[in-house]
């Protein structure tokens, strides 16, 4: 019996080693995890735009990925500025780990074009999502059947080539202004007609206000399968599975290629321990069978990028879109 005692309190040290060991999360994450961060509030996702945007759709296809981890979500938008409205309203959310918004290349561009006050440097940046790409079309009865009537236009009359799109600074208008440049015409004199949502940028271009229109192909896809627009090019490297018939810029004779992408962010404020724990939460939302079936769905491409990884990214964003808003004269 003395044996047997002097041996115990080794065996259930061991006992307890195993039972850690055995009791790990399978994900190997660390530390608290988004419902110990959340406790008794519901995480809550901005949209800044309006409904039907590439950010709405994000933000929503998040509240449906998201449902079996977190459970339920809200889902709200602020709209107008390309996301600098809602940007200058989330930044008074600091310290709340409770509060994400979508973002992404849109507001970046928009910042600068809008002098805004704020930029992603008052958030805390925590994971990329999705790329997508911009889609050149023209209503289904126009004259112009192809890129390279487009780009003979542009050249011989920029002004007369009105193009209507997203947010002034966006990526629609980022590609506007290389579409000149590449056309030879002077990117400083594009007629752009800035939109805050897809269904007014639609009826610009359908009631004859615009010449083309420039948008995410994800939101413009349903008017291009039933025919009230063509689609004329895409800006992807090669063709898009969901656009099979439509040839690149490149294909179609204008040497410019231009990828949108999409991510979240958290206000600034938060501690470490949150911003990991939230990352944690977004990077297993992409590894959800609803988020895998919203990319095929959509047209997204998938583009993950967490943590430190992602804040440089941003950060290199940043500086590159200044640059190059500045060379095509939107700056």
């Amino acid at each position: 019996m003395g044996r047997i005692r002097r041996w115990l309190p080794a065996a259930v040290a061991v006992l307890a080693t195993v039972t850690v060991v055995l009791t790990a999360p399978e994900d190997g994450h660390a530390g608290s995890t988004a419902r110990d961060v959340l406790g008794e509030r519901q995480l809550r996702l901005m949209a800044p735009a309006s409904p039907g945007g590439g950010w709405d759709q994000t933000t929503r296809e998040m509240q449906e990925s998201l449902r079996e981890l977190v459970g339920r979500t809200e889902v709200y938008n602020v709209s107008g500025a390309g996301g600098t409205i809602g940007l200058s309203q989330f930044v008074r959310y600091d310290g709340d780990p409770s509060q994400l918004m979508a973002t992404g290349l849109i507001m970046v561009g928009a910042v600068v074009a809008n002098e805004s006050r704020y930029s992603l440097e008052d958030t805390t940046p925590l994971v990329r999502l999705t790329t997508d790409y911009q889609v050149i079309v023209v209503p289904a009865d126009s004259e112009l059947t192809d890129l390279a009537g487009v780009s003979a236009a542009m050249s011989a009359d920029l002004p007369a080539v009105s193009i209507s799109g997203g947010s002034a600074g966006g990526a629609e208008h980022i590609l506007a202004g290389l579409m000149a440049k590449a056309a030879g015409a002077d990117p400083a004199q594009v007629s752009y007609v800035a939109h805050s949502g897809g269904g007014e940028m639609l009826s610009t271009l359908l009631s004859g206000r615009s010449t083309i229109a420039i948008s995410g192909v994800s939101e413009i896809a349903p008017q291009i399968e039933a025919g009230t627009v063509r689609a004329l090019a895409v800006s992807s490297p090669s063709r898009l599975d969901s656009l099979p018939d439509v040839p690149t810029m490149r294909e179609a004779g204008m040497d410019v290629e231009l990828q949108n992408w999409r991510g979240v962010v958290a206000p600034r404020g938060i501690t470490a321990e949150q911003e990991q724990a939230l990352e944690d939460l977004l990077v297993d939302m992409t590894e959800t069978d609803a988020w895998r079936s919203a990319l095929a769905e959509r047209g997204w491409g998938e583009a993950t990028l967490a943590g430190e990884e992602f804040e440089r990214f941003v950060r290199d964003e940043q500086e590159r879109v200044s640059q190059v808003l500045a060379e095509i004269g939107l700056g």
